[in-house]
């Protein structure tokens, strides 16, 4: 093997044998320089570069050179502002519904910026009104388009008010509030008398044990800790306290005591239970469960949904520090996992939650299993048209730590600028994205995997692998219950998986995974088996060439199974597009 300096002097033979085998082997880069008998080694990955001068090269740039650089260091350092972002968006992002953003033509405009998951959060609202949002989030999807090549299939997502506890109505309203002024003496109170009582002086909280867990010293954080007191006296149902950080409370906010045994609130409430049926006859997609602390949370919430929404996906938010201690067994119990950061951020310092962020993340990589990072995500977007620089900046480091999901809450509920905000976390995902060091990601995700004698996993593999040699321009798999588009997903391809199904529901369940674009082929099966694989092999070619994952001549791989039905992928092969 030869190796060259960056200034094409060869180097000698002798200073080549210094070079360990683990060094040389499968490096992607040729020698830089020597101090001593140490060798760098600068890009072989700049022969991908090269061949973007040859007319009919089909690779883009994309930060290529740092994707595949060998180590962190020379990743970040290969990392250019001037080259264009991934084509393909492979992060999904979520959306709240609410009332500025669930009108049929909003939630369109909202789709075509990005949208994959409405979000409906059942703290608010009756079930009349989220069944309005439902219809609407339907009849848009279905009306946006006729063509099948641009169908853009949306999962709707239940939010469940779970066991966490809020203020009531400021003097017995919606839409009032009232300030709290830095200080200033308020009782909080528990009676159910005092319900719509909340003004300057008292604020009611639906947690009848609040005074028996609480103790004098102990803080109150309201809306998301923007709002902290100090309590000074006990009393049977009520609390004294002292303003530490006044602010606006508006009605029904969300309260959290750091470091109390919350006792007497069970994961799943009597109003949960009636959310999560209405959820099945709705036919959601998934549940996000909230404050979910322990492994029987996450049983009890399956319970509920009973043999009907045996279907649906559990999403446990941990946003508790129990939550995170007991991280494990609640992934093993969870289809997958939120990264609610802003009950975890007064539950635990806030300056953790970045430990937790890459913890909960990483663990869920390991185990392939989608993770969602929310919160705050561009949240001066309410107001503004525009995010702040560390707003931008928090969600492309969500996506370098492998969230699967980002997520967007009053930004799209509430703002000023819901398709907006939906737009420039586009953008900021496709940047991101471009810029993971996906070399080493794919052979850590890779060497994690214990030896398997599942042919799925295996072809699954072997896809991803085959797709990065060959940048590949797509992953076309054909997916009956899903499972095929979610192995592939788990080793992070560069590159789009197009996952074409006959199931609405695998289709909109798949917008969960990073990198998986779900389709929908309506035809019947074909009678010959390998007729019905080729028309839907070719359909994907469609879909592909439709919205620019590649074009004719660009090698694409395909994955297929070799009888009908689920389980049975263990075909993969690698053509030229048409």
């Amino acid at each position: 093997m030869e190796f060259w300096r960056r200034d094409s002097t060869q180097v000698d033979k002798d200073t080549v044998k210094s070079v360990s085998s683990e060094e040389t082997r499968c490096l992607p880069f040729l020698l830089s320089h020597r101090e001593g008998d140490r060798i760098l080694l600068s890009s072989r990955i700049r022969r991908y570069s090269e061949a973007m001068t040859q007319p009919d090269s089909f690779i883009q740039r994309q930060q290529l050179d740092a994707s595949m650089a060998d180590t962190f260091l020379e990743h970040l350092c290969l990392l250019d502002i001037d080259q264009e972002p991934i084509t393909a968006r492979n992060t999904s992002i979520i959306c709240t519904i609410g009332p500025a953003s669930r009108s049929i033509p909003k939630l369109q405009e909202m789709v075509k910026a990005g949208m994959n998951i409405a979000r409906l959060n059942f703290s608010h609202g009756s079930h009349e009104y989220h069944g309005e949002s439902i219809k609407n989030i339907r009849e848009a999807v279905e009306t946006i388009t006729s063509d099948p090549l641009y169908y853009r299939p949306v999962a709707i997502a239940l939010d469940t008010k779970g066991p966490e506890i809020r203020t009531g109505l400021v003097k017995g309203k919606v839409e009032e509030e009232v300030e709290l002024g830095k200080g200033s003496t308020v009782r909080v109170v528990t009676a159910e008398s005092d319900k719509d009582k909340t003004d300057g002086k008292i604020v009611w909280v639906d947690y009848p044990s609040l005074a028996k867990v609480i103790e004098k010293g102990g803080k109150i954080y309201i809306d998301d800790g923007l709002i902290g007191l100090r309590v000074t006296e006990i009393g049977p149902d009520w609390v004294d306290t002292v303003v530490e950080a006044g602010g606006k409370l508006c009605s029904r906010k969300g309260v959290n005591i750091p470091g109390c045994d919350l006792v007497g609130l069970q994961a799943v409430s009597e109003r949960d239970e009636a959310d999560l049926r209405f959820g099945v006859s709705q036919g959601v997609d998934m549940v996000f469960a909230s404050f979910i602390r322990s492994a029987k949370d996450v049983k009890d919430v399956r319970r509920v949904l009973g043999a009907h929404g045996r279907e649906i996906k559990v999403i446990s938010k941990v946003e508790s520090r129990q939550g995170v201690q007991n991280f494990e067994e609640i992934l093993a119990e969870s289809d997958g996992v939120m990264v609610a950061r802003g009950d975890l951020g007064i539950e635990i310092p806030a300056e953790k939650v970045f430990i937790a962020q890459k913890m909960m993340i990483g663990r869920c990589n390991s185990a392939g299993k989608p993770v969602i990072c929310a919160t705050q995500m561009l949240e001066s977007m309410v107001a503004h048209p525009r995010p702040t620089r560390a707003e931008g900046s928090d969600v492309a480091n969500a996506v370098l730590d492998g969230a699967d999901c980002v997520m967007l809450s009053g930004e799209t509920a509430k703002g000023l600028f819901p398709v907006e905000a939906v737009a420039m976390m586009h953008s900021i995902c496709r940047e991101a994205e471009a810029a993971i060091f996906h070399q080493q990601l794919f052979e850590e995700l890779r060497r994690l995997t214990p030896l398997s004698s599942d042919p799925t996993e295996v072809t699954a593999i072997g896809a991803v692998e085959s797709s990065f040699k060959s940048c590949a321009g797509a992953i076309i798999v054909l997916t009956t219950s899903g499972r095929s588009a979610h192995l592939l997903s788990r080793y992070r391809p560069r590159c789009p998986i197009i996952a074409v199904t006959r199931s609405p529901q695998v289709a909109r369940q798949s917008q969960l995974l990073r990198g998986v674009f779900p389709v929908l082929f309506h035809p019947l099966p074909a009678p010959v088996w390998a007729d019905d694989v080729d028309n839907r092999v070719n359909f994907g070619m469609d879909i592909g060439k439709a919205r620019g994952f590649f074009k004719s001549g660009d090698m694409v791989i395909v994955v297929t199974g070799w009888i009908p039905g689920s389980g049975h992928t263990n075909i993969m092969r690698a053509v030229s597009a048409e």
